[in-house]
């Protein structure tokens, strides 16, 4: 960093949201890149390294919001996360910066403006939004913090007063960052404040707990004083869990399906994930679906970096197919496209899933709380044919606007 480029900046932005916590040390493990597209030809590769793009209670202090009305005061207050712990706020921040889409579907949750950036724009698949009345969030001017790399110079261009990422990410998802430099970014631009929910299997988080989607977001409305819109959307999340119950069968009785990425529009490599923690398989998990790669020999992207062929595939057989990479194409696109190259081709029309008519699109990696009730709704759909709304879209647009 050169000192034209911290000269320009805030020097007293620290007077503003002061960083109380102490960050895990050290670059541990080289973790994975991402700069892939989350679409017809996306490839969780990253095409310069080889490596991967995809992946409790604690303790808070809350000291200044008003939960009859909501409004933040000015009284400064805390907010502790692992493996950041307490972090001090002397006002509520305005501006700010996401991981990714968990994170943000969590700030448009609490009625927020977009994130100013996220690790990847275009996996941040804001298309969930149009079966909410009135919410839409335009991607036009946030920024892709992941550009052949990170860099620091990027985070004083934002200048947000808040970057909600597990710090450790930063240290571990590729070779660049150090401890200092995630210092440098906390003392002269904002705190950062945040855990890696998405997913539970980097070796670096194996020391402090993961938080579940619903205690990730309570963190997130106390960092932005909103924790009466949190509980509203945890009432409603009772309720939809509630509706979704009666349609979803028993572990024994559900369907056993192969969560994989896709590799290309006519794809005949695919990168396996089993199903496990994290906000990614939230939905999956609350449908009981079966893992059908768990007992073969296939073994998890995240540990292996390895594809399989469609023979491989044909080995496993699974009842159904849950395909990554496609949410940025629709329905019919998808069926027109991948599904119809799936039946034309002399292996993978074997599949006892594509010939039952059983390929569908996974759902992305990062849910929050409106795209976790869309995503579950429309694999519901899809597996058990639950055709009936089991959330109320009206309501999640009063929350998002403060209107409960």
């Amino acid at each position: 960093m050169n000192e034209d480029t911290t000269d320009g900046q805030d020097a007293t932005r620290r007077q503003y949201l002061q960083y109380g916590g102490a960050l895990l040390g050290g670059a541990l493990l080289a973790g994975c890149v991402g700069n892939a597209g989350d679409g017809a030809t996306g490839d969780p590769t990253d095409t310069a390294t080889g490596t991967a793009t995809e992946t409790a209670t604690g303790t808070a202090t809350e000291e200044a919001t008003d939960t009859e009305t909501g409004d933040a005061q000015d009284t400064p207050y805390s907010v502790a996360i692992e493996p950041v712990g307490e972090v001090s706020f002397d006002a509520v921040p305005e501006t700010w910066v996401a991981n990714n889409g968990s994170w943000a579907d969590m700030g448009i949750a609490l009625g927020l403006e977009p994130p100013k950036g996220v690790w990847l724009t275009n996996r941040y698949h804001t298309q969930y939004y149009d079966e909410i009345p009135g919410l839409s969030v335009d991607k036009s001017d946030m920024v892709s913090l992941y550009q052949d790399g990170v860099s620091k110079e990027l985070f004083y261009e934002l200048d947000a007063d808040v970057h909600v990422m597990d710090p450790n990410f930063l240290l571990n998802r590729f070779q660049g960052w150090k401890q200092g430099d995630v210092e440098e970014v906390t003392e002269n631009v904002g705190p950062i404040f945040g855990n890696c929910i998405y997913a539970q299997h980097y070796p670096w988080h194996e020391d402090y707990r993961y938080y579940t989607l619903y205690e990730g977001f309570e963190k997130l409305a106390q960092v932005f004083q909103r924790t009466d819109r949190y509980e509203a959307f945890e009432s409603l999340h009772d309720e939809f869990q509630a509706n979704l119950a009666p349609h979803v069968p028993t572990k024994a009785e559900a369907p056993e399906a192969a969560v994989l990425w896709g590799v290309g529009e006519a794809p005949e490599k695919f990168y396996p994930y089993i199903i496990g923690g994290g906000t990614g398989f939230k939905h999956l998990r609350d449908l009981n679906v079966k893992d059908a790669l768990a007992d073969s020999d296939v073994k998890d992207f995240h540990g292996s970096r390895a594809a399989i062929d469609l023979e491989t595939l044909l080995e496993v057989d699974p009842e159904v197919l849950l395909l990554r990479g496609y949410e940025a194409k629709s329905e019919s696109e998808f069926q027109s496209t991948v599904v119809a190259s799936l039946e034309d081709h002399s292996t993978a029309s074997a599949l006892t899933a594509v010939q039952n008519g059983d390929v569908y699109r996974a759902g992305g990696l990062y849910q929050g709380p409106i795209t976790n009730m869309v995503l579950t709704e429309r694999t519901a759909g899809q597996l058990y044919g639950v055709e009936e709304q089991l959330f109320d879209r009206q309501r999640v647009a009063d929350i998002v606007n403060g209107e409960f």
